[in-house]
């Protein structure tokens, strides 16, 4: 079973979130991927991570650097977990087949979109279905609240 953890965005962007999360899953010495909505957006989470804290370094790669096996963190658009990752990261709507291959799941969607909101329910009734042990995260002022329904 797999811990799946739903981050309900309404106060900052997933530029602002996604480092922090991937500075805490390296601290910890975890392997992550972050699976994106397109090639394109692969890209530019790679190249934005190389300068997002000047005063930071997060060790990072995607296709066009090769070497998954050697990153810490893989940016991607496929479905893959070449670097034999711990958390998978799925933003844009990405989708995995291979959530169970994971420890956690970090399902990262836009609370202001209509349809960000609307598949992010979807996902939550099939995982929950599935029997994955499920959390929901939301911002506030003072940061994330577990604001997990209580069934």
């Amino acid at each position: 079973m797999t811990e799946i953890r739903f981050y309900h965005l309404t106060r900052k962007a997933l530029e602002q979130v996604l480092p922090e999360l991937l500075e805490k899953t390296v601290e910890r010495g975890a392997r992550a991927v972050v699976m994106t909505g397109s090639a394109e957006r692969a890209e530019y989470l790679t190249q934005f991570l190389w300068t997002y804290n000047p005063n930071g370094f997060l060790p990072h790669g995607n296709a066009k650097d090769g070497n998954a096996a050697q990153q810490p963190i893989w940016i991607t658009e496929t479905d893959e977990r070449p670097n034999d990752a711990a958390f998978l990261f799925l933003t844009d709507g990405a989708e995995s087949a291979r959530v169970s291959e994971y420890e956690r799941v970090m399902e990262i969607f836009d609370g202001n979109d209509a349809e960000a909101l609307a598949a992010a329910r979807r996902r939550w009734g099939v995982y929950k279905k599935d029997g994955h042990a499920l959390s929901y995260w939301q911002q506030t002022d003072k940061g994330w609240v577990d604001a997990t329904p209580k069934d």
